[in-house]
């Protein structure tokens, strides 16, 4: 949900198995070259298998005669174990192709010479988390990556030989989060990091030599949300937040101190910010939503201050840019209502992307290039099949097809993914994305021959989105028999700033007004079967879930609570100490915890204070180690329930934090989660087998809630003993 309270930077929705493209996988500590983007909040196996056609064991309580009738289960390996390669890339010298893949079940980065990718070998040695985020340096020969412990988020920076394959940690500082800020060609053996060794709150600004692992502080952060420095590694502004919730962008005075450059109001400041530089420093490339309602790609000349709009959708705010990788020219830029769209700004690109559109389905994103731009790396996501990695030629205008991210799901019955627009009880329009079971829709029309079972999906965030594309929850649960709809609810980002605003405040108010409306139009366009309704989310949406079953009590028949927090006041009093300079975001935002009258409303807001409402089946997914949303959160809740004798089953992970990194976690999660939804939805599942192998799942409590949940926990027990 890509998608979070998170890090300043880029994040990606851990609830989620992977992203978009999976070119992350995880969390992401920061995009390099982007500084300052959005605080998001997001969060986020087989009983037996055979070869072939993947037959599985299973229980089906759907009716007889169904149209699911003879669809064979897709297993839950195949939609959640580890892809077979994610990630793709190009040295930026074009000799290499890289990606992520599994070396005895934990993703490792692999590397091959770009004209024989069949020959990869790993160069990385991780046997535990698996590696996420990595990135190509422009030394010759040496990645980077980033790893935490266990998802407590204090990422290390490494540097890896990929001759030798050998691995350096460049930032060995117990305790410290290092973030990458920024890689350059001009300086290609050195890298700008953030490091909050001095201070827990504050990432202070290092070059950091990628082959001797000597640091000079450049940059003491004296407070500042984060910094946006330029190709040559000046640290050019830096971005403070406003007691009123705006943000202020500064740049460095003639002195020692900062001046203003540009103060941004509360209502722009989710949707305007600083992007990138020209090529000489001259020209700033902003995302700005000021005087307009969407984000637009702007240009602002920094002698004369004259500003330029180069790029605008009235639906949807700025999504993605495209600049030439030495040049720093703006080439494409990207809006994403229901589908992302390309705009092609530089005419040296036209016909390289007429060329990629004319290729193969699905949308296309570009997600490498070499510094000579002769070679791309080229992504096509699909909503219905696996990503399909492309090398492009371009003095050739040939891609040449390189692999898929999970060859297993070609043969698999996969459904499409339909963009449905609902009206909320105020007039916003809802961007929501619907999937339904195979052979649902016999006539074709987008709707189901009759009424479903359905899953409601709310995203993590809430300052984040649901996209169209490949999404394993979508399939998996279409797969089992169930309707699938997936909200933008308000709050959301990327329809504007009208539409992100109207978000403030409503928490547990109008927020989840939209996803009732949601459940409503399921209702009545006949979608959905209003007995057999579930929600289901990951961080914020994990809080929405707890919402759903507290302040509107039977509309659902079940929840499913993944790292969402149970209580504002005592969420916000633990976020993490780096999150502390942008305490105004969540205070103008959600509710402020410093004043009673704000502890009060966010306790009125809070699922925690309705414990007594909830009547309808619970299942909560927590990790021991989240930085975010505490273990805290999860077993207030629970305790509350216990002393109340209301039934919940709670799932806890002693090496996971904001959602399930390792495989082994997600898989026994989500078989879990099946049997759950199977209970009380009716649908068909994939019986618990050997789902918990290698897990580290714990149930403290509700293990007799869920079908088969803890006599397969006993047989990992007995087998460990």
């Amino acid at each position: 949900m890509a998608g979070d309270l998170a890090a300043i930077l880029p994040t990606v929705d851990n609830s989620k198995s992977y992203t978009r493209t999976e070119t992350e996988t995880v969390m992401s500590p920061s995009e390099p070259g982007r500084c300052f983007k959005i605080l998001v909040f997001s969060v986020l196996l087989a009983l037996q298998t055979f070869g072939g056609n993947q037959m599985v064991l299973a229980k089906d309580q759907t009716q007889s005669g169904t149209a699911l009738d003879g669809v064979p289960l897709i297993p839950r390996e195949i939609l959640f174990g580890n892809p077979d390669k994610a990630s793709a890339r190009l040295s930026p010298d074009g000799r290499f192709i890289s990606y992520l893949a599994p070396v005895d079940g934990v993703l490792n980065v692999w590397v091959a010479p770009a004209n024989d990718p069949t020959s990869a070998e790993p160069v990385t040695p991780d046997k535990k988390r698996g590696i996420r985020m990595y990135f190509w340096s422009y030394t010759p020969n040496r990645l980077l990556y980033l790893q935490d412990t266990d998802g407590d988020e204090n990422y290390h920076v490494y540097s890896v030989d990929v001759n030798k394959k050998e691995t350096i940690d460049l930032t060995p500082i117990e305790g410290a989060k290092a973030q990458m800020e920024q890689i350059s060609h001009t300086s290609p053996n050195v890298i700008l990091v953030g490091l909050n060794d001095r201070d827990p709150q504050l990432h202070d600004i290092y070059r950091l030599d990628i082959l001797s692992g000597s640091m000079t502080l450049i940059q003491e952060n004296p407070g500042f949300a984060g910094f946006l420095a330029d190709e040559d590694y000046n640290v050019r502004f830096a971005m403070k937040m406003t007691p009123e919730g705006g943000q202020q962008i500064l740049k460095p005075g003639d002195k020692e101190d900062w001046e203003d450059f540009i103060t941004i109001g509360p209502e722009d400041m989710l949707t305007t910010y600083p992007s990138d530089f020209s090529k000489d420093g001259s020209v700033l490339y902003l995302y700005d939503s000021r005087k307009r309602n969407t984000s637009a790609l702007v240009t602002i000349d920094l002698e004369t201050m004259k500003v330029t709009l180069v790029a605008e959708d009235p639906r949807a705010d700025l999504s993605d840019t495209m600049t030439h990788p030495t040049e720093k020219t703006l080439q494409a830029a990207a809006f994403t209502y229901d589908r992302k769209i390309w705009k092609v700004l530089d005419p040296a690109i036209q016909s390289d992307f007429d060329y990629l559109e004319s290729v193969t389905d699905g949308d296309v994103e570009v997600v490498s290039r070499t510094l000579d731009d002769s070679q791309w790396m080229v992504a096509y996501v699909m909503d219905n099949g696996p990503i399909r990695y492309y090398r492009y030629d371009r003095s050739a205008k040939k891609a040449h097809f390189l692999f898929t991210n999970r060859d297993e799901l070609e043969d698999q019955p996969l459904v499409k993914m339909t963009p449905v627009i609902v009206k909320s009880r105020d007039d916003f329009n809802l961007v929501d994305y619907l999937s339904l079971p195979p052979g649902a829709d016999s006539d074709g029309n987008g709707f189901p021959d009759q009424p479903l079972p359905l899953v409601l999906l709310v995203h993590g965030g809430p300052w984040a989105r649901s996209e169209w594309g490949y999404d394993p929850q979508h399939q998996w649960l279409a797969n089992r028999g169930y309707a699938v709809l997936d909200v933008n609810f308000r709050g959301s980002t990327g329809f504007g700033k009208d539409f992100t605003n109207a978000g403030n405040f409503e928490w547990a108010g109008k927020m989840h007004d939209d996803l009732i409306d949601s459940v409503n139009w399921a209702i009545d366009q006949k979608v959905a079967d209003p007995d057999r309704i579930a929600i289901s989310g990951g961080s914020y949406g994990g809080y929405a879930t707890l919402v759903a079953l507290t302040f509107t009590p039977g509309v659902f028949a079940c929840g499913i609570d993944i790292v969402g927090p149970s209580n504002l006041i005592t969420l916000l009093e633990s976020i993490p100490p780096y999150w502390a300079p942008m305490i105004e975001m969540f205070t103008t935002r959600v509710g402020d915890h410093r004043t009673e009258e704000g502890k009060k409303f966010l306790m009125e807001r809070s699922p925690l204070s309705r414990v007594e409402e909830i009547e309808d089946p619970l299942l909560i997914g927590q990790g021991a180690n989240d930085p975010r949303v505490k273990q805290a959160e999860a077993d207030q809740i629970v305790n509350a329930m216990e002393e109340k004798k209301i039934p919940v089953t709670y799932l806890l992970y002693p090496d996971e934090g904001h959602g399930f990194a390792r495989p082994e976690n997600r898989l026994s999660f989500f078989a879990v989660m099946e049997a759950f939804l199977a209970e009380h939805l009716g649908g068909r599942y994939e019986e618990i087998g050997d789902d918990f192998e290698g897990s580290s799942i714990s149930i403290p409590t509700g293990g007799d809630e869920v079908p088969g949940l803890a006599t397969s926990l006993d047989k990992i027990e007995s087998k460990e003993k």
